[in-house]
């Protein structure tokens, strides 16, 4: 792997999971306590989401590296800046109570949110292909780290709160932006 790291990648996939987290936190706390298997369920979808769209969003990226390799790192640290910055606009700007009139378990929402929570890691892999990432283990590590991360939300969900959710994506979103930070400085440095 040439200018990402193992424990980079490992930082953004837990970034990037924090939207799983809070939406998995958040769909228990407001409901009865839900059967491990609809927990099982989701964080596989979510994980499974967050894998493909990276792949997908490195594919983009490494069939348009060519054209914008001399301000890739300005592009990566963009990307990074936006999605995090996203997440914490979100997370501070969130409707009250919008979550807990929906129930992620059944297939239509389900599907909608592991696409929806999923959209950040396309913005992610675009990034990795500039920065000429292994895609396996991204993915991989991306895809487990999402489902460990929604499955421990959902167990999370009756004793943390939504405080804890909303706090997580700000936390994601932050790492986000610190990772992007340490490409520009490198690239420019």
């Amino acid at each position: 792997m040439s200018d990402t790291s193992f424990y980079s990648i490992l930082i953004i996939a837990i970034g990037l999971s924090a939207d799983c987290f809070a939406v998995a936190l958040s769909s228990n706390v407001s409901k009865k306590a839900l059967p491990l298997w609809q927990g099982f369920r989701v964080a596989l979808f979510f994980g499974l989401f967050q894998a493909f769209m990276t792949v997908v969003g490195w594919w983009a990226g490494s069939e348009i590296i060519e054209f914008i390799s001399s301000y890739d790192h300005w592009l990566s640290f963009t990307l990074l800046l936006f999605v995090g910055g996203r997440m914490i606009w979100e997370s501070l700007h969130e409707k009250e109570g919008k979550e807990s009139r929906i129930d992620i378990t059944k297939w239509l929402f389900l599907l909608t949110l592991s696409i929806a929570t999923s959209l950040d890691a396309l913005a992610i892999g675009l990034s990795f292909a500039f920065l000429k990432v292994n895609l396996t283990l991204a993915s991989v590590t991306i895809g487990v780290v999402a489902f460990i991360i929604t499955l421990s939300g959902f167990f999370a969900g009756k004793k943390l709160g939504a405080l804890v959710g909303k706090r997580a994506e700000i936390i994601g979103g932050i790492i986000l932006i610190i990772i992007g930070l340490r490409i520009l400085l490198e690239h420019l440095l």
